[in-house]
């Protein structure tokens, strides 16, 4: 399964699409969030992702995040903003909204994806209602087991879009290496006929890295322009010069990676010759001679007759004169 976001593919054969989630590291402010835009874009990721919500859609009023997150809001017309800013610095604006409204003013927009958060994996009514964008849903599965999974996915398909791509992740900030979990991103590949990718709430850049080595296809990171700001995410986020690096490492990674058809690579064509070995004579041989082992050897170059062909050459005759350490030939041979 592949789709488009944007004018990038994600899928199987495409290189890791990396999202810098700068989230609610804007602190409430629009300026920063243009910061943040500015930053990423010269960061070489593929978009950046923020969160849209009202604080009395996302949480109770008695909760203790709740004047918090009402802190965070940003308004319709910042979201306006943002989206335009983002076009114009040439970078993909996406969000994760946390209410119908949100998804409303988001497709508006013209968002080309929609994410969900891993705290809404069982809000199926939101899940269904995004869905019915038909834009691609981008699932984060923190906190899940495969059937929790399998029933948001049912949903999505309900709505006849096919357009899913899942996230490994581990919702705790930051994430221990123990509880990292990679080998899940195994586990989804092979339950699921989608992109599986990483969303990484972790502190430092290798746990992405190792993520593309198994085989994410979609990496999100945790963006701030500075890891010592005030905020709920600021201390675990890679700041511009960490996301800058880290995407580098990634493009080398899928580098190495390859396309995995196990075959002789370009830089290997010259040892071919050179390291490999071939049939070659021990001391000069004469026409009509019989050859019998201790007159030929197997030895560098392999200018020669394979030496898997060794006992069927035995027993053969010499058309021609052979001088020492010469590689032989098939036309040598009556």
């Amino acid at each position: 399964m592949k789709f488009k976001i944007g004018s990038k593919t994600v899928g199987k054969n495409f290189p890791a699409f990396i999202i810098a989630e700068a989230g609610i590291n804007h602190n409430g402010k629009l300026q920063v969030a243009k910061q943040l835009i500015d930053a990423a874009s010269q960061s070489d990721v593929d978009a950046i992702k923020f969160q849209t919500f009202k604080a009395d859609d996302l949480t109770s009023s008695r909760s203790i995040y709740h004047k918090i997150f009402k802190k965070l809001e940003l308004s319709d017309s910042d979201f306006g903003e943002i989206s335009d800013y983002s076009h114009s610095k040439k970078i993909i604006f996406i969000s994760t909204p946390f209410s119908n409204e949100s998804v409303d003013l988001l497709y508006k927009l013209k968002v080309p994806a929609f994410k969900i958060a891993s705290g809404d994996l069982t809000d199926l009514p939101l899940i269904r209602y995004t869905a019915s964008k038909k834009k691609p849903i981008l699932l984060s599965t923190g906190m899940s087991y495969l059937p929790e999974i399998k029933t948001a996915i049912k949903e999505i398909l309900k709505i006849k879009n096919k357009k899913i791509g899942l996230f490994h992740s581990v919702s705790s900030y930051p994430t221990p290496y123990n509880e990292t979990n990679l080998s899940a991103i195994y586990s989804m590949k092979s339950e699921f006929d989608y992109p599986i990718g990483f969303s990484d709430n972790g502190d430092d850049l290798l746990v992405p890295q190792v993520a593309v080595s198994l085989g994410a296809k979609l990496i999100e990171k945790h963006f701030t322009l500075n890891k010592k700001m005030k905020g709920l995410d600021h201390q675990s986020s890679a700041n511009p010069k960490q996301m800058k690096d880290l995407v580098r490492k990634i493009r080398k990674i899928e580098e190495m990676l390859g396309d995995g058809i196990k075959k002789t690579q370009k830089c290997e064509k010259e040892g071919l010759i050179t390291i490999r070995r071939s049939i070659i004579a021990k001391r000069d041989l004469q026409k009509g001679m019989v050859l019998t082992p201790d007159l030929i050897k197997i030895a560098r170059p392999a200018k020669g007759i394979e030496p898997r062909f060794f006992e069927k050459i035995i027993g053969k005759k010499l058309k021609k004169n052979v001088l020492k350490d010469t590689p032989l030939k098939w036309a040598f041979l009556k």
